[in-house]
């Protein structure tokens, strides 16, 4: 898996040359090679609650979608495979409809609070929903309120962690409630002495 041999066409490297920057890449084609996910890449994947996904349509132009869910709606099957249970949407179908004809994707994964950005290149498998119920079973996640399509299947074919240059960390709600949970109830009790000691002094 290693995602600058992958990625870099004979056009980027000559665009690397002018620039300046081809001999470093060349060094790092030869040297980053790595086989499967490791845990590092697992945890980061399944910590997820959305991602970016680029597809190329027909027409020859690239569509990027914003794919969402519960945190862990992507599951990691094995060390080149990752897995997820396709929602009901705008019913669209941009995407899907662009796997059909063209199944290779990139991916990009965010961590806004750790300026994290993992990328990916992956082979898409669309598996409908009734020709394997236990994949079903071990990607659908139960308790979030859903309306199943498809099962989407991607065998990686490279990834690479990018720079964290121009991330600005971002939090969610829960995010945010859970770091200021702590000061929140120690205020609360403050807040409940305060007023037992003002009922006292009454």
């Amino acid at each position: 898996m290693n995602y600058a041999k992958f990625a870099f066409t004979d056009a980027i490297k000559a665009l690397q040359e002018t620039q300046g920057s081809r001999l470093a890449y060349e060094r790092v084609e030869k040297s980053n090679v790595v086989d499967g996910l490791s845990d590092n890449e697992i945890g980061f994947i399944e910590d997820r609650d959305s991602f970016y996904m680029a597809s190329i349509g027909e027409n020859g132009y690239p569509y990027i979608q914003h794919r969402g869910g519960p945190k862990g709606f992507v599951k990691v099957l094995d060390d080149k495979t990752i897995g997820m249970v396709d929602f009901t949407g705008n019913k669209q179908y941009i995407s899907v409809g662009n796997i059909q004809t063209r199944p290779q994707v990139s991916i990009i994964m965010v961590s806004y609070p750790q300026k994290a950005r993992l990328k990916l290149y992956a082979d898409v498998r669309i598996v409908a929903l009734e020709d394997d119920p236990a994949l079903f079973e071990e990607l659908d996640p139960a308790d979030y309120k859903h309306r199943p399509e498809r099962m989407m299947l991607f065998d990686i074919k490279a990834f690479e962690w990018n720079c964290p240059q121009h991330i600005t960390p971002r939090y969610t709600v829960e995010e945010i409630q859970a770091a200021f949970g702590p000061q929140k109830q120690y205020i609360e009790q403050l807040e409940a002495e305060i007023a037992r000691l003002k009922a006292g002094v009454g």
